[in-house]
């Protein structure tokens, strides 16, 4: 089957006004960081844009697909039908700006948390059930293919004839005297 690309998610022009707030409120916390703020406000803008530019997310017709990373570049695929939740988190920061976060956790994920976070996806909303959807629709097409496998009918009969086969056994063994 070929996996055909979906939906490319855009992400928001606010996303870099986000990280530039988020650390200059880090900074002003720590006293030893107000001097710092000097630099980080040119240095991290260019940081932050060079994070965005090298982030994507890529829903297919069977995975989502996630890449970022400026020094240390990552891609994590997570197949559709391994996703067990899709949370939308915002904070005070994010809700001014209008961002949201997206975390995904899936079947089998070690370590506690969301194996994905996304931030700054535009449409969000519509992304996560553009996701969902295309996750129903794949279970949907597995379901009706295990349904009507006759190799799996097949099995099923021997599984039943096993067990039809060991309670005669077992009845043949409690009627005997000891």
């Amino acid at each position: 089957m070929q996996d055909k690309l979906l939906l490319q998610a855009k992400f928001s022009e606010n996303l870099g006004r986000y990280w530039l707030l988020s650390g200059a409120v880090g900074l002003c916390v720590s006293i030893i960081g107000i001097p710092l703020l000097l630099i980080w406000f040119p240095l991290g803008k260019w940081v932050t844009q060079r994070y965005i530019d090298n982030m994507s997310a890529e829903l297919t017709t069977q995975k989502l697909i996630v890449r970022k990373g400026i020094f240390t570049r990552t891609e994590n695929t997570v197949p559709l039908d391994k996703i067990t939740d899709m949370a939308l988190i915002q904070g005070p920061i994010m809700r001014m700006l209008g961002l949201h976060k997206l975390t995904i956790e899936t079947a089998g994920q070690s370590g506690a948390g969301a194996l994905i976070s996304l931030i700054g996806v535009d449409e969000v909303e519509q992304f996560r059930a553009r996701v969902l959807s295309q996750k129903s629709v794949l279970a949907e097409k597995y379901s009706q293919a295990s349904q009507s496998d006759p190799e799996q009918d097949a099995n099923l009969v021997y599984l039943q004839e096993i067990a039809a086969t060991l309670s005669r056994i077992e009845a043949a063994l409690a009627s005997k005297p000891q």
